[in-house]
């Protein structure tokens, strides 16, 4: 059966700046290593600042990708946000659910928590009314 997700309470004022956040992040050009397009290793692993003295990039030639820098920033109503509009908390037991407040703020599980742990996470969260962003289906073995 499907149920429909849960969405956050948002005043006016975060809903727009959730929507400038969005618009800024389809402007923003992908931000790419030196010399990423010659070796797949580099295109993958994410940005580092060019450091050479004739560097092209960090001599900011138009013709390389641009560098990242404070002006690219995103709106600061919206920066700690899920895209979905709640704020996240990360719990890693059940009485770490206690003061989330479900209207504005959603549970994010820990990644090392196991399935026991987790399936009780789970329960409680849905009976308090609180959505959890990494949800996954858990397979009942033995005496879970």
């Amino acid at each position: 059966m499907h149920r429909a997700k849960q969405k956050p309470e948002l005043d006016d004022e975060t809903r727009k700046a959730l929507a400038t956040r969005d618009a800024q992040g389809r402007k923003q050009p992908k931000f790419r290593r030196q010399e990423w397009y010659r070796y797949k290793r580099l295109s993958r692993s994410g940005w580092r600042k060019p450091k050479g003295y004739q560097s092209k990039q960090r001599l900011n030639m138009k013709y390389r990708t641009p560098m990242a820098r404070v002006g690219y920033g995103k709106i600061k109503a919206a920066r700690d946000l899920h895209p979905s509009g709640f704020e996240e908390v990360l719990v890693h037991n059940t009485e770490g659910l206690d003061g989330v407040n479900p209207s504005t703020q959603a549970v994010r599980i820990g990644r090392g928590v196991g399935n026991r742990k987790r399936s009780a996470i789970h329960d409680k969260a849905d009976e308090m009314g609180i959505r959890i962003l990494n949800r996954r289906p858990i397979e009942k073995r033995g005496d879970l």
